[in-house]
């Protein structure tokens, strides 16, 4: 497991340029996990503007999820995993998890839907713009994904 300290937005969104640069090109899906406000859905933003897309990434916390194209014309899938506490049926997100990058915020209300190779990331809010980020990968291709970054 890796531990990164966050001090500002401008960090938050490094590491996330950073991770997009890793996963570029690979078929991942992303877990981030923390507590509201924490930065889930500006880690994305900010992920998914290195991944070359246009158009704006905001929450889909109503719509639960929302696709984007990465600049490669890859999907990048962002599920907003909320609402579905307490859902007990298959909602069909394999077909987003087999394709292109899957950022999932609230993945533990989809815990037995998501792929065993994933990267999971914890955002444990701080005072102002603090953060502490802890990242781990669950399989081979996350594994080594985490393995090659560097704070």
């Amino acid at each position: 497991m890796k531990r990164i300290e966050i001090h500002s937005l401008e960090e938050t969104r490094d590491f996330a340029q950073k991770m997009a640069g890793l996963c570029r090109g690979k078929v991942i899906t992303i877990v981030l996990d923390g507590d509201l406000g924490a930065g889930k859905t500006t880690w994305t933003q900010s992920f998914g503007k290195a991944l070359g897309v246009k158009r704006t990434i905001n929450s889909p916390t109503f719509t639960i999820m929302k696709s984007y194209k990465q600049e490669d014309g890859e999907p990048l899938s962002h599920i907003d995993a909320y609402r579905l506490e307490g859902m007990h049926q298959d909602l069909g997100f394999e077909d987003c998890f087999d394709s292109g990058i899957c950022v999932v915020e609230w993945g533990g209300f989809l815990a037995d839907q998501l792929p065993k190779d994933r990267i999971e990331i914890s955002l444990q809010e701080g005072i102002d713009e603090n953060r502490v980020m802890e990242m781990q990968g669950t399989g081979p291709v996350s594994n080594a994904i985490v393995e090659e970054f560097v704070c």
